[in-house]
């Protein structure tokens, strides 16, 4: 079971580095990491596991955010009545809006035990291609929040932390036409 101990913090080299792609199909290793990894953000969303172990909420988590440089992200996000549950493999962005959103709270990190203010502004929708842990290519269309939180995540897998988007003279001011997702 993965614990708050077990996620590196910011600071980590892990966390700046380009992680690599993992063959396919997967390994035994790799798929059981992708378990724990969407098993550990299941915990942290349900509210006796989380207090019992001490885990922050969360709703995403890559492969660097354990140390371990791999493309691999799992995510667990119940949004306006529909779940987006994914244990990807090399996922990449092919394609998005030229429309951008950001998350009025701001956004937030496991690695990231500050609060960092400002703006995070992303695309509004993107296209996705990835391996699921099966080793079957797929593709994923996400628009809004959900987007917003693969972005994120994939980020990790570029060695990008979300606060690299926020400026630093103006942390609050975000394009006029933006989506704000609430």
């Amino acid at each position: 079971m993965i614990l708050m101990k077990d996620i590196v913090r910011d600071g980590h080299q892990a966390l700046r580095d380009k992680s690599i792609d993992v063959p396919l199909p997967p390994s035994e290793e790799n798929v059981r990491l992708l378990e724990d990894m969407l098993d550990f953000i299941k915990n942290s969303q349900d509210e006796e596991i989380a207090e019992k172990y001490e885990l922050r909420a969360g709703v995403g988590l890559a492969a660097p955010q354990l140390g371990i440089n791999k493309k691999l992200l799992a995510i667990h996000l119940p949004y306006n009545d529909e779940v987006y549950s994914y244990q990807l493999i090399n996922p990449k962005i092919i394609s998005h809006s030229v429309e951008k959103a950001y998350l009025a709270g701001g956004e937030g990190c496991l690695s990231v035990d500050e609060n960092v203010e400002g703006y995070v502004i992303r695309n509004r929708r993107i296209t996705v291609r990835a391996y699921n842990k099966a080793g079957e290519k797929i593709k994923i269309r996400l628009k809004g929040y959900p987007a917003v939180v693969m972005q994120h995540e994939i980020d990790h897998l570029n060695g990008i932390m979300f606060y690299d988007y926020i400026d630093q003279k103006h942390p609050y001011q975000a394009p006029e036409d933006a989506h704000i997702i609430e």
